[in-house]
């Protein structure tokens, strides 16, 4: 039952979207007109408003169009729901598009309505195509239309830019988004094989595939939109300085022109992305852009409001891919408050900043303690960019950070008469230096390598060092060979004596390597790959120079890239590794895949940034802090072949109980200070100091609009705790080498199967019809291929036993599978003598090897290789009579008994052979137990929470079953009693067996025998 309209905006949007019958065009045509002006669009219906209604509009050619806001058409019908009438529509619209975007010369919007249907359009070339609707329903609020129709009139001012007006008017799911991504695809779609434009493609891919490795996936997509993201932040940094972008010629907008003459630099640069108004139609698109962003109030910014833009516009899916979590504002501003103790003082970097939003509170708490000391706004500002910097590898988050330092500043700072020139100190650089500078570096020189595509190293610019001393300068000669080189003839190279004089280099090998340089980049203008290399070369100069030791800083703080180790390329996983074997941070084996980059981050960056005596604290992964795997970077010994570092670790903060989860892993702040390195009686009471054990305990819900520590504190409760490292004071029970992770059945569809029906001649003896049993869960490429599809001798249909069949104390049916295993023992594979003995497996298997040959990420394994992967297969052949299973993964241990040998055990499940019904009763009440689960919680890998159980509820000291030993024999009764009380319960097993062992498990908490079990795994555990 729906509730009656109130308001009359309700009562009108009522009207529009009954479609009844009797309704005339012109009826809607008002109603649609009354919503306009009365929704709050700031619309008018005169001349004196600046954004007028007109109805029927003449286009020039007796056409007229029924509604006209600034560049929006509207056209109404009575019913959008018959296919003639929208294709007639959309033929009539794309006619009005067309002619008014060569009139007005700007992007020109069409809009489709029948009341209830709202279809927004955009050229693409020549064709009209549809970039977003809006259905509205009876219980749709006339709020959530207008924001939608807002987004594509781009009418309202005065926005205050807070989280939530910035996903819903600019992020993903925004009309306003949607018009301007369209537009911008269809422009590099025309454009994307000129020069400029694929130079600068290449340059962009090469960067983020250094900074990200496998985890970037390298895609158009993902080009137009870090273009459009990085275009909005520089249209923003003009609008803080409060100019009217609406009054700007674009390409002074996007080459920030406008800042250089205001004597403010480093803000917005001619990058990777300024193509878009070296093609045609890019001017028009800047314009329409930022008459959009406009919108906002952008000098009432609290936060790192740029964070959310691209937290809101990239993916989730893609940000999870590469790594790009961006930190809570309430939490930086906690770390800096608690780090930054003499701002006036101290020099702070973060080396990984992305968007800027430890910057934007460091800058914050410096001024604000320059305005508490009465400090002179020009005397402030200058020293602010000497005592706040960032570096970051991502040219997008580059560029986001260099306009929210100006948010931090402020308008009323930038503007005023007081200030002087400032220089945004945000740059473009590799804070791990994988190279370890040997591609930077090379016998004093700056070094930048000028070759893309194919071509690599062909030439290079080349810098002495001792250029890098004055930011300044170096900018200013580097910006004036890129334009001279620019503004010139073609096939000339015009003298530099004019420059040298101005700039006072009077040095022959400085004349002489400035005039080398400056004929690389006229060649480079002339072969159409200009443009770029000023910008790489002034921003991998600044990293440098701080690196030097009299350059440190006092501070550094920030969130490291998480990149696990599985995720990195071959040749980065190369380097990873020796370097962290290099620096005693690298543990093997089994945790190599685990292996993240954060610790050989942080490492790297105190050594090269970070002064002697100085401080840091940095958000990490939260296994830092117990797990075995960082035993090596916990004890604070880096030794850095370049130069050895310590630090004295001073604390930490663990964050995996907060909720709810701010990254895809649990996360912690560590904190400390570098100390000395010397020698002999210098080097006396320097030695590094682990990482407490002693930790504090973060633990409560945090509004998800709770962007300031004041508003978040309240609700944290903190708590000192110890922290428990994973393998300390355990004895790993001796069933620990007994269980084993079942086999690797993938690609699941070449294996599994389901029955089908016999034609009605039938299959014969011992044959049975089959096809690939499909899930949703598959990944590409074998979610895309088609089932397989055949008959098998019914020997190898196996049953299959899988995580998700497995309950406490109980089994759901086993899954089928074509498994290629001969009599008890024995795997056949495509070219085994004995496979064509079975004529319908051979068929099935050699289409499925050829399936997978054809489709595998790697060529490293066969199929059955696959199969026999840690030889998961060959070691349950033959099978035995009782082994007790628990699943992998999870929060909660699930154990259940298996008595039936022919059964095969999936790796999403760990098995081990038991020797009695008995001793498998007393694993299983075990593994069942509540109070299992909680003891081993601390020993657990996670991500948001523990989860993954695999082998380390064998770190417990579980001893092996005696039936002498009264507690044994007695938890062996429990289980057999829980069993039994299990068996009996009555369950939909068509239901999800994540709600089946939800029952379970409740059914086990209200069990009579709950109490003594948990005492009994108590007693035996703790």
């Amino acid at each position: 039952m729906t509730t009656a309209p109130q308001t009359n905006l309700e009562k009108l949007l009522a009207r529009l979207i009954d479609r009844k019958p009797g309704r005339s065009e012109a009826t809607l045509q008002a109603d649609v007109r009354s919503l306009l002006l009365d929704g709050g669009l700031n619309l008018g219906d005169d001349d004196l408003d600046e954004v007028v209604v007109n109805l029927e509009a003449q286009v020039g050619d007796r056409r007229r169009i029924d509604i006209e806001i600034g560049y929006t058409a509207i056209e109404t019908k009575r019913d959008l729901r018959s296919k003639s009438v929208l294709k007639d529509a959309e033929e009539q619209l794309a006619g009005y598009v067309s002619a008014r975007t060569e009139q007005v010369g700007q992007r020109y919007v069409g809009v489709l309505t029948d009341g209830a249907d709202w279809r927004a359009y955009s050229l693409s070339g020549d064709t009209l195509v549809q970039v977003s609707r809006f259905e509205a329903k009876a219980r749709t609020a006339p709020a959530e239309l207008l924001t939608w129709l807002e987004g594509v009139l781009a009418t309202a001012v005065g926005i205050k830019p807070t989280p939530e007006a910035i996903e819903s008017r600019m992020g993903v799911e925004s009309a306003s988004h949607q018009l301007d991504r369209a537009t911008l695809a269809a422009l590099y779609e025309q454009h994307k094989d000129e020069p400029t434009v694929k130079l600068k493609r290449e340059l962009w891919a090469r960067l983020l595939r250094s900074a990200l490795g496998a985890q970037f996936e390298d895609s158009d997509e993902l080009f137009i939109e870090h273009t459009l993201l990085v275009n909005s932040a520089g249209i923003i940094a003009h609008l803080v300085l409060g100019i009217e972008v609406k009054d700007v010629q674009p390409a002074t907008l996007v080459k920030g022109q406008l800042f250089t003459q205001a004597n403010i630099f480093g803000v917005v640069e001619s990058d990777f992305f300024g193509w878009i108004i070296e093609v045609p139609g890019g001017e028009a698109f800047v314009r329409t852009l930022a008459r959009r962003i406009a919108r906002f109030s952008w000098a009432e910014v609290e936060h790192d409001v740029l964070k959310v833009l691209y937290e809101s516009v990239i993916a989730q899916e893609t940000r999870k891919k590469q790594g790009e979590y961006y930190t809570p504002d309430w939490l930086a501003e906690k770390v800096i408050a608690d780090t930054i103790t003499d701002p006036l003082n101290q020099r702070v970097m973060d080396p990984s900043c992305g968007s800027g939003t430890f910057l934007f509170h460091a800058a914050r708490r410096y001024l604000e303690a320059a305005d508490a000391a009465g400090q002179p706004l020009k005397v402030s500002l200058a020293e602010l960019t000497d005592h706040v910097a960032g570096i970051d590898l991502h040219p997008v988050a580059v560029a986001l950070a260099r306009v929210t330092y100006l948010l931090a500043i402020g308008r009323d700072r930038l503007i005023s008469d007081e200030r002087e020139r400032i220089r945004v100190p945000v740059y473009l650089g590799d804070s791990v230096q994988w190279q370890q500078r040997t591609d930077l570096i090379d016998h004093g020189h700056l070094v930048i390598r000028t070759g893309t595509g194919g071509k690599l190293f062909e030439n290079e610019l080349r810098f002495s060092e001792h250029f890098l001393a004055d930011a300044a300068r170096f900018d200013a000669i580097v910006n004036e060979l890129a334009d001279k080189a620019t503004d010139r003839l073609e096939g000339t190279t015009p003298s530099l004596t004019a420059m040298f004089n101005r700039l006072a280099i009077s040095s022959k090998d400085d004349q002489e390597e400035l005039t080398t340089n400056f004929r690389l980049l006229c060649d480079l203008v002339d072969e159409g790959r200009n443009h770029i290399w000023s910008y790489y070369v002034r921003n991998l100069a600044r990293p440098m120079w701080l690196s030097r030791v009299e350059n440190r800083v006092d501070v550094l703080v920030g969130n490291p890239p998480w990149l696990s180790y599985r995720h990195m390329p071959n040749d980065m996983q190369k380097l990873f590794k020796e370097m962290s074997q290099a620096r005693g941070l690298w543990r093997g084996d089994e945790v190599a895949s685990h292996q993240d980059l954060s610790g050989l981050f942080i490492a790297r960056a105190v050594q090269q940034y970070l002064r002697e005596d100085g401080t840091f604290a940095f958000v990490v992964p939260n296994p830092v802090l117990d797990r075995p795997y960082w035993s090596g970077f916990r004890a604070g010994d880096f030794q850095d072949p370049e130069g050895p570092a310590k630090v004295a670790f001073t604390g930490s903060w663990d964050l995996r109980r907060l909720r709810p989860h701010f990254f895809p892993r649990g996360s912690g702040v560590i904190f400390g200070r570098r100390i000395s390195v010397e020698i002999g009686e210098a080097a006396q009471g320097n030695n590094p100091v682990p990482l407490p054990k002693t930790t504090e305990r973060w633990s409560g819900k945090i509004a998800k609009s709770a962007a300031s520590w004041a508003q978040v504190e309240k609700w944290v409760k903190r708590e000192q705790a110890e922290l428990k490292y994973v393998g300390e004071d355990l004895i790993s029970s001796p069933y620990k080498p007994r269980f084993i992770n079942g086999a690797t059945i993938y690609p699941k569809y070449l294996f599994y199967v389901v029955p089908q029906k016999a034609n009605s001649l039938g299959l014969g003896s011992n044959r049975v019809a089959v096809r690939s049993e499909r899930t949703n869960l598959e990944n590409a490429p074998w979610k895309n291929l088609p089932d397989m599809e055949g008959v098998v001798e019914k020997e190898f249909i196996r049953p299959v036993l899988l995580s998700e069949n497995v309950l406490p104390y109980r089994l759901l049916p086993p899954k089928k599978a074509v498994l290629p295993i001969e009599g008890s023992n024995t795997l056949l594979h495509g070219e085994h003598p004995h496979l064509d003995r079975y004529p319908d497996l051979a068929k099935w298997w050699r289409q499925a090897e050829e399936q997978w040959l054809a489709h595998r990420s790697s060529e490293r394994l066969t199929l059955l290789e696959r199969l026999q992967f840690h030889r998961g297969m060959s070691t349950q052949l033959p099978g035995t009579p009782l082994r007790v299973v628990y699943g992998k993964a999870g929060m909660h241990v699930t154990a259940a008994l298996v008595d039936n040998p022919g059964v095969i055990i999936d790796n999403t499940l760990y098995w081990g052979t038991v020797a009695t019904r008995e001793e498998g009763m007393y694993l299983t009440a075990i593994l069942n137990t509540p109070a299992l689960t909680e003891v081993v919680r601390p020993l657990m890998a996670y991500g948001k929470d523990e989860r993954h159980i695999d082998k380390a509820v064998w770190q417990l000291p579980i001893p092996l079953f005696d039936p002498l030993d009264p507690t044994h024999s007695r938890l062996s009764e429990l289980g057999a009693a829980e069993a039994e009380l299990v068996a009996q319960l009555d369950l939909d097993e068509t239901k999800s067996f994540v709600k089946l062992r939800q029952v379970l498990r409740q059914a086990i908490v209200d069990s009579p025998n709950a109490e003594e079990l948990d005492q009994l795994v108590r007693l035996l555990l703790e």
